[in-house]
C-alpha cells in the first residue's frame, strides 16, 4: 500500500513539474501572440490606408504597400491581415483561457500548423509572384514559427 502511495506521489510531483515548465511555454505564445495581433493589425491598417508605408520601403524588393494592396492580399473579400488578427486571437486564448483543458495542447499546435502553412504559402507568393518582401509578413512569419515550435514542445511533453 505504501508503495502505492509514494508511486502516486511521485507521477503527481512530476505532472506538477511538466505544468509548471508548460506554464512558461503558454506565457511565452501568448506574447508572441499578442506581438502577431499588434504585427497583423498594422498589416491591415495598411491594408486600407492611401498613403504610402514609409517605414516598410526599402528599395524595390522590400515595399508592404505592394503585398498589402496586392490581389493576394485577401481571401475571399476578407484581408489576410485581419485573418491574421483572428489566428493570433485563437492562439492568445488557446495559450491563456484554455490552457488547463487537457486538449489544449494538440488545438493549439494544430491552430499554429494551419497559420505556419498559411504564412508559408503567403511567403512563396511575395518570393515567385509578386517578387517583393513585406516587413510585416516576415515579422508575421517569424511569429508564427515560434509559436509552433513551442506548441510542438508543449504537445511532446504532454504526451
Amino acid at each position: 500500500m505504501q508503495s502505492a502511495v509514494s508511486g502516486t506521489a511521485i507521477a503527481s510531483a512530476s505532472n506538477a513539474d511538466t505544468a509548471g515548465r508548460n506554464r512558461f511555454l503558454f506565457v511565452a505564445i501568448g506574447i508572441l501572440a499578442v506581438a502577431g495581433i499588434a504585427v497583423s493589425a498594422v498589416s491591415l491598417q495598411r491594408h486600407y490606408a492611401r498613403s504610402a508605408t514609409a517605414f516598410c520601403d526599402v528599395g524595390e524588393k522590400f515595399n508592404c504597400d505592394i503585398v498589402n494592396r496586392s490581389e493576394y492580399s485577401s481571401v475571399m473579400g476578407i484581408p489576410v491581415a485581419g485573418i491574421g488578427i483572428v489566428g493570433y486571437g485563437v492562439l492568445l486564448a488557446l495559450a491563456t483561457l484554455y490552457r488547463s483543458r487537457a486538449e489544449t495542447p494538440l488545438r493549439l499546435l494544430v491552430a499554429a500548423v494551419v497559420g505556419l502553412g498559411f504564412a508559408l504559402y503567403l511567403t512563396c507568393v511575395e518570393a515567385y509572384v509578386l517578387d517583393t518582401w513585406c516587413i510585416l509578413c516576415l515579422s508575421s512569419l517569424g511569429l508564427i514559427m515560434s509559436i509552433t515550435v513551442l506548441a510542438g514542445v508543449i504537445k511532446a511533453r504532454t504526451a
